[in-house]
């Protein structure tokens, strides 16, 4: 039966439970992070915690524990549901809210299942995005930051997946270019690379993180700038990312065709060199 770590131990799935007073389950107090796994070893797992650990000072998400205990917790879950490569969701609420506690007890949960990719015609012929219809607030505490109150952003998505988009590209109050629903979003023009600052503000995303540093090492300029509607639909590429995606090709924004409809030279080089990034680092003899 599949297993999960729920707080301190490994549980079956259909034993696993959470206080019906939970913050996170009554009101998204948490947080949580998508991985991925290859030959059983997480890609870019530092990453990750660092963001995790960094949120939860920020927003005050009560987190007992340390690096080094979640590392072998998520060892422990792999090896008890015998996967290697997989997808896996951390997720860190203040936990029950008592008024007897003077101090809350976080929830801890990591769940694990086999990864599942996206089709490789996505990466082929690239895929279609959409312009959501609500805007990301700069001021609100939550943007940038992954928490568990992600509601809106479902919303937005389900909005693109009925309209057979693969995403929805976020703006802000003042019309600056944001994010995906699920991902950081790159445009490229005239051969150079293109991303909004992580103030702007989006998610430092890990696949943001790994892309920026991929395109240093292959000597691609690469610009963090505000940009705008005019920039998206003048780009000569653009591309999605996050862990799970890696590097996702869009050659249509709606109506609008992306370049010459193609997928682009460095969206290619980025995305071979993504995937070579995750064997090299999740070698099962590191």
């Amino acid at each position: 039966m599949e297993q999960v770590f729920l707080n301190d131990k490994l549980v079956d799935i259909n034993k696993a439970c959470i206080s019906v007073t939970d913050s996170g389950f009554l009101y998204g107090a948490g947080l949580f992070e998508t991985m991925r796994s290859h030959n059983g070893v997480v890609f870019a797992l530092k990453d990750h915690l660092d963001r995790l650990f960094a949120s939860a000072d920020v927003l005050s998400i009560n987190n007992p524990y340390n690096k080094e205990y979640i590392t072998e917790a998520i060892a422990k879950l792999l090896h008890a549901n015998k996967l290697t490569d997989a997808r896996l969701r951390l997720t860190l609420t203040n936990g029950p809210m008592s008024e007897l506690e003077e101090q809350h007890k976080s929830t801890l949960l990591i769940t694990a299942a086999e990864l599942r990719s996206y089709p490789p015609e996505y990466y082929k012929k690239g895929v279609m995005v959409v312009l959501c219809p609500f805007k990301q607030n700069p001021i609100d505490p939550a943007s940038g930051r992954k928490t568990t109150s992600y509601f809106s952003r479902m919303i937005a998505l389900n909005l693109a997946h009925q309209k057979r988009a693969a995403e929805a590209i976020w703006f802000t109050l003042d019309n600056r270019l944001a994010e995906g629903c699920i991902s950081n979003v790159f445009l490229v023009k005239d051969s150079e690379l293109f991303t909004p600052p992580t103030n702007t503000p989006v998610l430092p995303g890990v696949a943001r993180k790994a892309v920026c540093q991929i395109a240093l090492q292959n000597s691609i300029k690469l610009t963090e700038k505000d940009l705008t509607i005019d920039d998206l639909l003048g780009a000569d590429e653009i591309f999605l990312t996050n862990v799970i995606m890696q590097v996702m090709p869009i050659t249509k924004v709606e109506k609008h065709t992306v370049g010459d409809s193609q997928v682009g030279p460095i969206t290619k080089k980025l995305h071979k060199s993504f995937e070579k990034l995750v064997k090299e680092e999740c070698r099962e003899d590191k």
